[in-house]
């Protein structure tokens, strides 16, 4: 459709599909992967699914760290015509990581003695940014090797959307930090208060748990600059003009704010805002009377006690609607954007091919 999503998204060969946790990025990220593999484009789709919906939404029993192509006869019997090619990973932020450690490493005992390292194992897990760092290196990966004409990427549930932005940059910062620095070189006064450390840690910690820290720094120093090399890589992909944001929020207060603040910081960061998709909207009734004259109007065919129960809902689902029609203009005021995609509120989760085909229809069949 010349004024759907995949008119926005002409020429883009990275699709990044951001906002809060919980607003349904995994569900619109595959289905945005779907609609441009359909339009006839070779798309992989990576996500970070700790609940694995995407391998079942695509049929799949499970997905890897690679890219795995998707049998689309599926979605073909559900009446939706493919004309290009459709993959999909979930990503392993350890693996993902580890496997830029062997990239990255001069020899094979390095490698292993890092990958051996216990820090090495707590920081691929669980310091702040390992997980989007593992994303956006993998979004590198694959871009670079140039296997598919477009990737989307599912980002990972962060705190906050900003994170994923901050990531390569908290990561190596923590890597390179002044900290780092005292321990691997002390010179002067910092040689003397890393003595002080050192000693306290020991006393505190015993000698096992600083000498792994020591050793991973020590082992770590020569891969810095391959990793801000990557993470200079990283930025500018972000930047390129082929690559787009989509932000995804629903109409709840605390993910429109994170959107509309995400919104900005793409701008200022010199980055491209493909569109702005809002989930799980309930449909306004521009027919909608007062409770007692729906009851009125829904008794000769359902009878009154339950004419009265539907009528009761109705009341409730439209004052929803006015919440989120609301919400709507807040954003449209906010972001300057007359035209944010909406999906409709589902009363249940989408798990299954006739799910997406169907949210595909909403996404990709033109602007409401």
């Amino acid at each position: 459709m010349t004024r759907g999503l995949a008119a926005r998204l002409s020429g883009k060969r990275v699709v990044i599909c951001a906002g809060a946790g919980g607003v349904g990025k995994t569900t619109v990220s595959a289905t945005v992967a779907i609609g441009l593999a359909a339009r006839g484009s070779r798309v992989a789709v990576v996500t970070i699914d700790p609940a694995r919906r995407l391998a079942e939404a695509l049929g799949l029993d499970e997905l890897g760290n690679e890219p795995q192509l998707v049998d689309v006869a599926g979605f073909e019997a559900s009446g939706l015509e493919f004309r290009g090619e459709l993959s999909a990973m979930m990503l392993d932020p350890k693996r993902t990581l580890d496997e830029l450690i062997e990239q990255l490493t001069p020899d094979v005992r390095t490698r292993e003695a890092i990958l051996a390292n216990p820090v090495y194992d707590h920081l691929s897990k669980a310091v702040g940014g390992s997980q989007e760092y593992s994303a956006v290196a993998k979004l590198f990966e694959l871009e670079q090797r140039g296997d598919h004409e477009v990737i989307v990427l599912d980002t990972p549930p962060s705190r906050s959307a900003i994170d994923f932005l901050d990531a390569p940059q908290r990561l190596t910062g923590f890597l390179e930090g002044r900290a780092l620095g005292a321990l691997l070189r002390p010179t002067g006064p910092l040689a003397r208060a890393a003595g002080v450390v050192v000693s306290a840690l020991r006393r505190i910690t015993g000698g096992g748990l600083l000498e792994d820290l020591t050793a991973f720094f020590q082992l770590f120093s020569g891969l810095l600059e391959g990793f801000e090399a990557r993470a200079a890589g990283v930025e500018r992909l972000l930047t390129d003009p082929a690559t787009a944001f989509l932000v995804v929020t629903s109409t709840e207060r605390a993910p429109l704010e994170e959107a509309i603040h995400f919104a900005g910081e793409l701008e200022r960061a010199g980055m491209r805002r493909a569109g702005v998709i809002v989930n799980r909207v309930h449909a306004l009734d521009p027919t909608e009377r007062d409770t007692v004259a729906t009851m009125s109007r829904l008794t000769a065919a359902l009878g009154l006690p339950l004419a009265r129960k539907v009528a009761r809902t109705h009341a409730d689902v439209q004052l929803l609607a006015r919440r989120d029609e609301a919400s709507l203009g807040l954003l449209r005021a906010a972001l300057q954007d007359p035209d944010p995609f909406w999906l409709a509120d589902r009363p249940s989760e989408i798990r299954d091919i006739s799910g997406l085909v169907a949210l595909y229809g909403e996404l990709f069949g033109g602007m409401r």
